[in-house]
């Protein structure tokens, strides 16, 4: 009995198979050449355990991950650890291959107070990341209408917002405004929300852009009080500019919004388009030519500090 199921079992796996290789062949022989493909270290791996409890610590782990302490509060955006993103099927993962492996393993970042998620797309929202931070004393907010994706009840307390809400969360504010992008997880389920956040804790201002196309709504956030890092997405565009915005639009948009510095992130970590896998942080650097020193963070693993 336990053989014909084993046997009934690699059937349906094999034929399950046969039907996504014929609904897209394009994926199958990008995961064949990516299976031996090796992972590159990044160059740099922060000290989270070296961070003071005052100003602005932050840290870039990988794709749109980011390490934040703010005067003490522990922040991790969109927090993506696994070697592939995609489908889970049992113990095999149908999607796409890190190019480079995060800057620090879940095992070496510190417990997060909040972990912000921005939307529901695989490479932003990690179940098997998300299952392993889990912890009742770690918060989370996410977009509208996404929270059923979780296990909420092993987490301290997990919030959906929408665009123009707000939520106390410790000593910070978390609000939630317009990007231009789209919150479906499978095609079908497209009333999920997306979101970027703003972070207001005592005198600092985080900008977390999530990931957008281009749009005007960053100007919103403009206030006599200065973004004191925005956080933005630069990869991903070519050919999907519909959906992601080039790295002029981002360092256009974090101006707009009021940034004094940036963290340039969403590349070198997935091959998510055709763009080569530097061509992204140049043409940002390019485009902050009169302003270099206000580039501060554009290496996995880079860190950077406000006082």
């Amino acid at each position: 009995m336990l053989r014909r199921s084993l046997i009934g079992g690699a059937i349906g796996m094999a034929g399950l198979g046969t039907m996504l290789y014929r609904a897209a062949p394009g994926f199958w022989q990008q995961y064949a050449r990516e299976f031996r493909r090796p992972i590159l270290n990044p160059s740099e791996h922060p000290n989270a355990s070296l961070w003071s409890d005052r100003g602005v610590h932050a840290a870039w782990l990988g794709h749109a991950t980011v390490l934040l302490k703010i005067d003490g509060m522990i922040i991790l955006t969109d927090p993506v650890f696994s070697e592939r993103v995609g489908l889970s099927l049992g113990p095999l993962t149908l999607g796409l291959k890190r190019l480079t492996a995060p800057a620090l393993t879940l095992a070496a970042i510190p417990r997060p107070d909040l972990i912000l998620l921005s939307h529901a797309h695989m490479d932003h929202f990690d179940l098997p990341s998300l299952r392993a931070l889990e912890h009742p004393k770690t918060s989370v907010i996410t977009a509208s209408k996404t929270s059923d994706l979780l296990r909420v009840d092993r987490y301290a307390r997990v919030t959906e917002l929408g665009w123009g809400e707000r939520v106390r969360a410790g000593d910070a504010e978390i609000r939630a405004f317009e990007v231009n992008h789209w919150g479906a997880r499978m095609r079908t389920d497209t009333y999920r929300g997306y979101n970027g956040y703003l972070i207001e804790a005592g005198r600092y201002r985080i900008l977390f852009g999530g990931d957008t196309a281009n749009t005007d709504l960053f100007r919103n956030l403009r206030t006599s009080r200065p973004i004191d890092l925005a956080v933005m997405p630069i990869g991903a565009y070519n050919p999907w500019i519909y959906y992601h915005c080039t790295p002029e639009q981002a360092w256009r948009m974090g101006n707009e919004a009021g940034a004094e510095f940036f963290a340039a992130v969403h590349h070198q970590t997935f091959q998510l388009s055709r763009e080569p896998f530097t061509e992204p942080i140049e043409r940002f650097h390019e485009a902050a030519h009169n302003h270099p020193d206000r580039v501060a963070i554009t290496r996995i693993g880079q860190q950077f500090q406000i006082a």
